[in-house]
């Protein structure tokens, strides 16, 4: 019998836990790493999203929308009840000069092990979602996560002064020449890293045609196999997808690089109870046919399918 394809996440998680490295990290979490892995999804197959935990979609998508419009405000991922970059905003506000609550300083790992103090978090994270949501200049300030994924993608500044839109250019070479080994879109600006909530973890990708299906390589430097990982593989999936409706391509591969790749120290415990499920069907993604550039997609355009996970694993977000 065939191996289910999310047994290439699986085994991955394994791995870490029976051979990774103890590593120290930028957080002071700690992990268990390994250096240099990668893994392989046929999307004919189904969309990757895990099963063997429940993983939302609407997140994943909202995101690369954001991605996909060249935004790097908060605004807009709030709006759609997305919060998954909230505490990287957050740490910008309660570390300047303009903050006077209460001491935020290591409110990640603080806010798990301080009943006490969780409550105080959650009323500064609260206050803070309500201004970037009200307060424009609350929000150009304290909301902007600098030039991260968006403005790389869309509105990369060259040295000679022009802005580019690499995805643009990516979708416009598809159509031109599906044989190019230039289908590359790269977000590590080293001029602009300082600019930046945080420096890009998936970093660069590139497509691949072959026999009408396109394919889709994307590199990290750094991966949170737990927590970040199954949002990676998703999206790239759906930026796969999406890419291919436009340039009119069936799907392909999906491929992953990672090199630093790692499982913090506070997940393991929920990394065993994943491997202890079975996992099921993948679902399948519907998009709508009558957008015709993905520039235009909404989330009501994207449609998911027989998805039927087991229950959400809770673990904390190191920062």
């Amino acid at each position: 019998m065939k191996k289910h394809p999310e047994y290439a996440y699986l085994d991955l998680m394994k791995h870490l836990l029976d051979h990774g490295i103890q590593k120290g990290d930028r957080t002071g979490t700690g992990t268990l790493s390994t250096f240099g892995y990668q893994m392989r999804f046929n999307l004919q197959e189904g969309f990757p999203l895990l099963t063997t935990k429940r993983v939302p979609m609407k997140l994943i998508a909202s995101e690369l929308l954001w991605f996909l419009k060249g935004d790097t405000k908060l605004r807009y991922l709030l709006e759609n009840n997305n919060h998954i970059w909230d505490e990287w905003g957050f740490k910008k506000w309660v570390e300047s000069p303009d903050y006077d609550g209460v001491d935020m300083t290591d409110f990640g790992r603080r806010s798990l092990v301080d009943e006490a103090f969780n409550e105080e978090y959650q009323l500064e994270l609260k206050h803070y979602q309500e201004l970037v949501l009200t307060d424009d200049a609350f929000s150009d300030t304290y909301g902007d996560l600098g030039n991260v994924y968006g403005k790389q993608w869309r509105f990369w500044e060259g040295a000679d002064g022009e802005v580019y839109d690499q995805i643009q250019y990516i979708i416009d070479e598809i159509k031109r020449n599906p044989d190019s080994r230039r289908l590359l879109c790269n977000a590590w600006n080293i001029s602009e890293l300082h600019t930046q909530a945080l420096p890009p973890c998936h970093y660069s990708f590139q497509f691949y045609v072959v026999d009408g299906k396109l394919s889709c390589l994307f590199n990290m430097r750094s991966n949170d196999v737990f927590l970040g990982l199954p949002f990676n593989i998703a999206s790239y999936a759906l930026l796969t997808h999406l890419i291919a409706h436009e340039c009119g391509l069936e799907v392909g591969e999906l491929v992953y690089s990672g090199a630093d790749v790692h499982l913090y120290s506070n997940h393991v415990e929920q990394a065993r109870k994943q491997l202890t499920r079975e996992p099921r069907a993948f679902p399948t993604i519907r998009l709508n046919q009558e957008k015709t550039s993905i520039f235009d997609f909404e989330l009501d355009d994207i449609e998911l399918i027989g998805y039927d996970p087991h229950p959400g694993i809770k673990a904390p977000v190191a920062v």
